[in-house]
């Protein structure tokens, strides 16, 4: 382990929306700099200009605050070690790149794409693995910077030695020995002059001072030619850690595009930006996705702090973690259920709003304790709470009508309930219950009778918090005319 202080990255590429692959990927090294009082760096990879999607950045760092972690250095916010976008220090590259060339441990190579197609079909057809045959390799210094100098079209290769092996150690898997007959003179800049992920990030790294590297396993089959740029430039290596696959729900190979959109169909998404609209919190989404590669219980509820305190990155696994939409739940509900009242009514507010509601801040703060147990996700709230903020509600004529009873007996029982209620002078749940309730033991009727047709006609629904309390909230006049309508509605059938 690296001795100097913590300094780790986050480095996404803004090729398409935030995902929780990027979000784990962000927390672990967030969790692990301030854990060991370290930085965290967003620097954004935005080499691949071809699948550059404008606004992907800023929904990267969007999604970051949204999840509440906070980097020290990024594009945004500038920093020491800046510039945090690799399209703003090709110079760099450039100059690492020829660096190598000059040390003979790269080379120009000008070899068209037509060319390496058609050798690549040719080793496919001879059962061999597609690579590099070396054609430029051979050339002599004097003779590459002659057909650079001369505007030739060109990348440059790194010159991967021939004999040979080299050890590299990720510290989730252990050492690891690779040949380096099985490696290729792979590419470290582009013709257009920006270079790959396998110079750039290791340029960057090294520049940037990161000590830790944790990232995509995705990454791992490249870790040799990594480690071998980062010992041709003679320079320390970090520490690498690479995390576990996630697998679809079935627990049967990796997340696909169609998973996705099934998972989209059942309510469930893995784009951050969905998620949030769908009602998760952000305190959920890290807990779940934190335990997707991290050794402890699967069920140990975390707020951001506590995981900082708790995480050791030598913790994580590297198992695969299939994902579970229903431990999201699981977790959100119990997060939510976490919040103070005065923060929870703040994050349902906009959910009332965004539907045209008049929202009362003070009628607000009182529903929050009957709808916080039954909160999964935060816009659960438009279907328990909708009807406290509406000037009246539309009940389905086939629910006023009690079980076992018609649309007549319903109606008397309505009506029954009205003059009870229009009796009293306030219609707390304290002077309303008793009352109500003795109606139903010299009725013989049952509660469900009485009382589930009153939560029909007072609510629109029937389901609903607690009948009593919810009624108290919508006031006296509003639930007698509530119920005078339904007595109307029941006449009618």
């Amino acid at each position: 382990m690296s001795t100097k202080p913590v300094r780790t990255r986050f480095a996404p590429s803004p090729t398409g929306r935030m995902h929780i692959g990027n979000a784990r990927s962000a927390l672990y090294p967030f969790l692990l700099a301030r854990r060991l009082g370290g930085t965290f760096i967003l620097r954004i990879e935005d080499t691949d200009q071809k699948r550059y999607e404008p606004g992907a950045e800023q929904e990267l760092i969007d999604g970051l605050h949204w999840l509440g972690l906070n980097y020290d250095e990024g594009p945004d916010i500038g920093g020491a070690h800046g510039p945090y976008r690799q399209t703003e220090r090709r110079a760099s590259y450039h100059e690492h790149a020829w660096k190598l060339v000059e040390q003979d441990k790269a080379f120009p190579c000008f070899c068209t794409s037509e060319r390496l197609a058609n050798v690549r079909q040719e080793q496919l057809k001879s059962k061999q693995n597609p690579r590099y045959d070396g054609l430029c390799r051979a050339l002599t210094p004097e003779e590459a910077r002659q057909r650079v100098d001369g505007g030739e079209k060109y990348v440059i290769r790194f010159k991967m030695p021939k004999e040979g092996s080299i050890t590299t150690t990720d510290l989730l898997r252990g050492s690891i020995t690779t040949e380096n007959s099985a490696l290729d003179d792979t590419v470290l800049l582009k013709s257009d002059g920006l270079p790959t992920y396998h110079l750039a990030a290791m340029v960057d790294d090294h520049e940037m001072e990161i000590t830790h590297v944790i990232r995509g396993s995705e990454w791992l089959p490249s870790m040799p030619l990594h480690i071998h740029v980062i010992r041709a430039f003679g320079w320390d290596e970090p520490v690498f850690a690479h995390l576990s696959v996630f697998l679809k729900p079935s627990g049967k190979g990796k997340m696909s595009k169609r998973d996705r959109a099934d998972a989209m169909k059942d309510g469930y998404s893995i784009f951050l930006g969905d998620m949030k609209e769908l009602g998760y919190t952000p305190e959920g989404v890290l807990n779940w996705i934190a335990l997707m590669g991290w050794g402890v219980a699967e069920d140990d509820v975390m707020t951001l702090d506590q995981m900082i305190t708790r995480f050791g990155i030598d913790h994580l696994t590297p198992s695969p973690a299939a994902i579970n939409f229903q431990k999201l739940d699981h977790f959100n509900a119990t997060h939510i259920r976490l919040l103070t009242t005065e923060d929870l009514a703040g994050r349902i507010k906009p959910y009332f709003t965004r539907e045209g509601l008049n929202v009362n801040d003070e009628v607000l703060l009182k529903i929050v304790p009957l709808l916080r147990e039954r909160l999964v996700t935060l816009d659960d709230c438009l279907s328990f709470g909708s009807f406290f903020f509406k000037d009246d509600v539309t009940p389905a004529p086939e629910d006023l009508i009690a079980k076992g009873l018609d649309a007549s007996q319903s109606a008397e029982i309505a009506q029954k309930a009205y003059d009870i209620l229009a009796a009293q002078p306030d219609i707390s749940h304290e002077r309303c219950e008793p009352p109500l309730r003795a109606y139903v033991e010299e009725s013989g009727l049952n509660a469900n009778q009485v009382f589930g047709l009153l939560r029909v006609a007072t609510t629109g629904q029937k389901v609903s918090p607690p009948l009593f309390e919810s009624m108290e909230i919508i006031g006296r006049e509003k639930c007698l005319a509530r119920i005078k309508n339904s007595v109307e509605i029941l006449k009618k059938i």
